[in-house]
């Protein structure tokens, strides 16, 4: 069932939301002082091609470094790769076949929005 959801949401989703991504992590990575973002940028857009399956943690060495450079993230790319995932979530959800994938963009909201201090892990 994961990989037929995957696959669905990679063609109405991921691929569009990974490349919002990819465009993010290649901006941070050009500047050299934003590194740790682009590599943020590239982990999530990985998440964002396959997420069913996988799920984000809370890192326990995070520390005050992550939250500042969260913050940071927040201005200038977070808020603006959320709204991309609520608005695709809401279009999916009207239809009753696109909700799981809708409420998988809902689950992405966070992780977009606070990306330094997260882990992906894939599920048992």
């Amino acid at each position: 069932m994961r990989l037929i959801l995957n696959v669905i949401w990679l063609v109405f989703s991921g691929l569009w939301m990974a490349l919002g991504y990819l465009v993010a992590g290649v901006i941070c990575c050009i500047l050299i002082i934003t590194i740790p973002f682009g590599i943020a940028s590239f982990r999530i857009a990985g998440f964002a091609l396959w997420p069913f399956g996988r799920t984000v943690v809370d890192r326990r060495d995070a520390g005050v470094g992550s939250f500042l450079g969260n913050v940071v993230w927040f201005v200038f790319a977070g808020l603006w790769l959320s709204i991309g995932h609520l608005l695709s979530g809401v279009a999916l959800c009207i239809t009753i076949i696109g909700i799981p994938l809708g409420l998988a963009n809902f689950k992405l909201i966070p992780v977009s929005l606070m990306p330094l201090g997260k882990e992906i892990v894939e599920l048992p």
